[in-house]
């Protein structure tokens, strides 16, 4: 993920906005239909771990407290987490009413996650663990019907062929093995795809820190389409989407708003759309960080992202132990429990036909809408405006008794006097 932080180098200084050689992408059949399935999965488990959490102090560490390379690769010595399972892991999801798992495969910081044979700098040759939780975690998902993407980091802080920190000239960092560096890659991307089972989406970050490389994305792309047509490739570069990419993710934000500062080049395209957050302040663990979400502010963003048709990805840093701490576990739990109760209105339904207004959002599944009141109301009721179907019935959703209304040319008066309001979102439900 992207960490705000002054970085002096002269690869920035390169201004001349670069155009990425992209595949001639025409998406397969098998890849439209997991398109739609993403979209009617809706909301995520995003997971950021790795040999920074032994610190606890996010996943920047490296960087933020500026600690050389070779001192940060110490940490894989004490990384050996034991009470790792990766079943609960998957029932944690699974109780919380989230239906796939994004999980960090290599950050920026270098490390592997999992059993590799293009670097020994990876959890099982460098790690007293010796084992891939990856895999365990991958077979459970098959196991248990959760979709399971992989987050893949093209920034590398430490590679050689990378070159961190090295000008670039001609699309292409100086001093280095460029080339290297792509190979290097495209061999871990066709070890995550074709050895671990269940794999469907594969989540790129770090372009940011080189927007005008080439990143031979033509080539990735098309090598990922190859191996599995199925599967969704995302790339998190706060841009539009390029040609090959089959989903748009927006970072810490919902779609088309840029209060964090990263989407101002966001442009909304036609692509299913993804956003993700944290369930704190950090993505990976952090002992200091006890800006805990509350079940409200989670069960609202997940509202308010499939109002605008997006799914909505909740991160989560584990403990290095393996363990993913209490305060995020009884979240989960409370989030869950509202979606066993009102999932039927998130779910497979689509959101953005109608603009969000200033008391919530609307989502639809058929010929069924879902108003869903999350801010406080100064009139006694709500007003939808530009809906052009003809509306025949009108009642809180999960209750038979219907509600007044009127429909006119501009939009429908939906009455609530005398109704009580949900503490957190009231649903009213359109035939």
């Amino acid at each position: 993920m992207l960490v705000l932080i002054v970085i002096t180098s002269s690869n920035l200084a390169y201004t001349q906005e670069f155009i990425q050689p992209v595949p001639d992408y025409t998406p397969s059949t098998v890849n439209i239909d997991e398109r739609s399935k993403f979209q009617n999965m809706k909301f995520g488990l995003f997971i950021h771990w790795g040999i920074y959490s032994v610190l606890g102090d996010g996943e920047w560490v490296m960087r933020v407290k500026n600690i050389p390379y070779n001192s940060y690769k110490r940490l894989a010595d004490f990384f050996n987490p034991q009470q790792f399972n990766a079943k609960e892991w998957v029932q944690l999801a699974k109780t919380a009413g989230m239906k796939y798992i994004t999980i960090t495969s290599r950050h920026h910081d270098g490390f592997s996650m999992f059993n590799t044979a293009a670097t020994s700098y990876d959890i099982v040759d460098a790690t007293p663990y010796r084992k891939d939780p990856l895999m365990e975690l991958a077979q459970e998902c098959a196991k248990e019907g959760i979709e399971l993407h992989f987050y893949y980091s093209l920034l590398d802080w430490g590679r050689p062929d990378y070159g961190f920190g090295q000008p670039i000239v001609n699309h292409e960092p100086q001093n280095t093995d460029w080339s290297s560096y792509i190979n290097f890659m495209k061999t871990q991307l066709t070890e995550l795809i074709t050895k671990y089972p269940n794999v469907t989406g594969i989540w790129f970050d770090g372009h940011w820190e080189r927007p005008n490389a080439n990143w031979h994305y033509d080539g990735i792309y098309s090598l990922i389409h190859q191996l599995n047509p199925k599967i969704l490739v995302g790339n998190n570069h706060h841009l539009a989407p390029f040609k090959g990419e089959d989903f748009q993710m927006f970072e810490k934000d919902l779609p088309g708003e840029n209060t964090t500062g990263f989407s101002g080049q966001s442009k909304i395209g036609s692509l299913p759309l993804e956003t993700c957050e944290t369930i704190n302040n950090s993505w990976g663990f952090n002992i200091n960080d006890s800006r805990y979400k509350s079940v409200k502010q989670i069960i609202h963003y997940l509202v308010n992202a499939a109002g605008r048709n997006a799914n909505f990805l909740l991160n989560v840093g584990p403990m290095p132990n393996g363990k993913i701490q209490p305060e995020f576990t009884d979240t989960l739990a409370k989030v869950g429990k509202w979606m066993g109760k009102y999932g039927e209105t998130i779910y497979e339904t689509r959101g953005g036909n109608i603009a969000p207004q200033k008391w919530g959002v609307i989502t639809q599944k058929g010929n069924i809408l879902y108003a869903h009141i999350l801010n406080r109301l100064k009139e006694p009721y709500v007003f939808i405006p530009d809906l052009k179907q003809k509306i025949s019935r009108v009642n809180l959703f999960g209750s038979s008794g219907e509600l007044k209304f009127k429909q006119q040319p501009e939009g429908i008066f939906v009455y609530l006097a005398n109704i009580p309001l949900d503490s957190i979102d009231t649903i009213i439900q359109l035939q």
